[in-house]
């Protein structure tokens, strides 16, 4: 089964210094028939202003990734981490017993766009961690995440895989998938028709019991494909 959830559907959430659309309901936007997917608990699509930023703020047990497409994150946490995260670059932090962290924009004139995931761990009460990286630019598949760290992807503390796939326009591509398994595809950029259907940046789609995918790219296009449980 394919459903579509298209970018207008999503959540919003407004502030003077942020655009934010949500897939699952997350803060003051609640939708029962999206509250989750699998272990997939939050993408959040945020547009952070300049200067502006969440202060430091905790989190516990969770798996946190951030995606950083434009700009770039000034990031501190109380693992004594003080960094920044910029475009193109993945960041991933077990909160596990305990953390808290700040990200803000340090731009004095550009947008900060990003998005930032929530994954549901297999482990409470684990010692927190930190990585971040930045994968090579290829067409086709790219592993961020996997519960082995296998080819140099970020360990998560989960039964699930992460990929993301870019591709230039005009590339008719099959994958093929375990029907005992649920997957969650998420457009970053770029269109291209999955199955016939067409999508759009921002889009996604819920799939369960099916054993390929037929997409066609209609633009230079990037998503990310969650393989869950």
């Amino acid at each position: 089964m394919i459903t579509i959830r298209k970018s207008e559907q999503r959540g919003q959430g407004q502030l003077e210094w942020l655009t934010s659309f949500h897939s699952f309901s997350f803060a003051q936007y609640y939708d029962p028939q999206h509250m989750h997917f699998s272990h997939l608990r939050v993408i959040n699509e945020d547009f952070i202003a300049p200067t502006k930023g969440f202060g430091m703020h905790p989190h516990q047990d969770m798996e946190i990734l951030t995606y950083v497409l434009q700009g770039s994150v000034a990031h501190q946490d109380s693992m004594g981490n003080r960094t920044q995260v910029k475009a193109g670059e993945f960041q991933i932090m077990s909160a596990g017993s305990g953390i808290f962290h700040s990200e803000i924009n340090p731009s004095l004139d550009e947008t900060l766009h990003l998005y930032q995931i929530w994954i549901i761990p297999n482990q409470k009460g684990i010692t927190p961690r930190y990585a971040q990286g930045k994968f090579a630019d290829k067409q086709g598949a790219s592993l961020i995440l996997s519960p082995q760290a296998e080819q140099g992807s970020f360990k998560i503390y989960q039964n699930m895989r992460l990929w993301r796939y870019q591709y230039p326009a005009s590339q008719n591509i099959s994958l093929n998938l375990d029907k005992n398994r649920r997957y969650w595809l998420q457009l970053i950029k770029g269109k291209l028709l999955l199955n016939g259907e067409y999508l759009a940046s921002g889009d996604a789609v819920a799939i369960t019991q099916e054993s390929d995918l037929t997409l066609q790219t209609e633009a230079d296009t990037e998503f990310l494909l969650f393989d869950l449980v």
